[in-house]
């Protein structure tokens, strides 16, 4: 059985977990203690207007439940956030790189954090 993410503290809790980033989407997952398969799903302001955004978390949403109970990883909370460029993109194509980055997760594969420059600095 999955369950829906409704709570800040666990979304800010799967961003100390491992990341692992396609050009639609970036897959958040970490360990939940025992809570069973979770997930949660944002986008932002960025993306586009509310109309733009439901549309990118209904497919996503979509995509996590045909995923999930399958390859989802047992007792851990996946967060998906959506990037400016998961609306066009093919849901097949979707659903393949959701794959490959559960495939990653399970084997503890991560990407690097990004490195903010320090306050003050020029680029």
């Amino acid at each position: 059985m999955m369950t829906v993410l409704t709570k800040r503290a666990d979304f800010l809790a799967a961003n100390k977990g491992l990341r692992n980033a396609r050009s639609g989407f970036v897959l958040q997952t970490r360990p939940n203690g025992g809570a069973g398969i979770r997930f949660g799903i944002t986008v932002t302001k960025k993306i586009g207007n509310a109309v733009v955004r439901n549309r990118m978390k209904r497919r996503f949403r979509e995509l996590l439940r045909d995923a999930l109970p399958d390859n989802g990883l047992a007792d851990h909370d996946h967060v998906l956030i959506g990037r400016a460029g998961g609306v066009e993109r093919d849901f097949a194509k979707l659903e393949q790189e959701l794959q490959i980055a559960l495939a990653h997760a399970a084997q503890g594969k991560g990407d690097s954090r990004r490195r903010r420059p320090p306050k003050g600095a020029r680029r």
